[in-house]
């Protein structure tokens, strides 16, 4: 596996937690339990602190990284799709932002709240909790998202990071 410790940065990863070997880890970095970080996913906690809590699906190819001012948090139950970028934002428990969006500076994505794909939510931007935000730059849809279709994402990718401890094999 990619994991680095930078100076006297050095990430903190749950044994509990699935990290693809071809993840990329870099200096202060905290992975909860059962969090799956996918393959190309680079979290780069060289300037800044980065924290990703519990059940939380960091999927391929996303780009997390933080300031010196503004770390990157991400709670516990989150889904953060392909080719995802976050930095010096806030995704609160319970939230999904979908592939290929963008979160900036001291935006908070609130818990139940889903960023649509492809989305830019600008900096100080708060998506409220099950609102939905969608487009460039990111427009504000008030309660329209179901939490069920947030926890069922969840539940799989969690599954799968377990499956993947168990039954990944290089064979070439």
């Amino acid at each position: 596996m990619a994991i680095y410790q930078l100076g006297e940065r050095n990430p903190k990863i749950s044994e509990l937690a699935f990290v693809h070997p071809m993840a990329t880890i870099i200096g202060d970095v905290t992975i909860g339990d059962y969090s799956t970080i996918w393959p190309g996913a680079v979290l780069r906690g060289d300037y800044g602190r980065i924290v990703v809590g519990e059940r939380t699906s960091i999927q391929d190819g996303s780009v997390i990284h933080a300031t010196a001012e503004l770390p990157t948090i991400i709670g516990s139950n989150c889904t953060i799709g392909h080719i995802v970028h976050l930095e010096g934002c806030q995704i609160e428990d319970d939230a999904l932002v979908g592939s290929g969006s963008v979160v900036l500076h001291r935006a908070i994505v609130s818990s139940f709240a889903l960023v649509g794909a492809n989305a830019v939510v600008v900096a100080d931007t708060v998506v409220p909790p099950k609102a939905l935000a969608l487009g460039i730059p990111a427009k504000i849809y008030p309660d329209r998202v179901d939490e069920f279709l947030i926890r069922d994402a969840v539940e799989k990718y969690v599954e799968n990071g377990q499956k993947y401890k168990r039954e990944l094999k290089k064979i070439g």
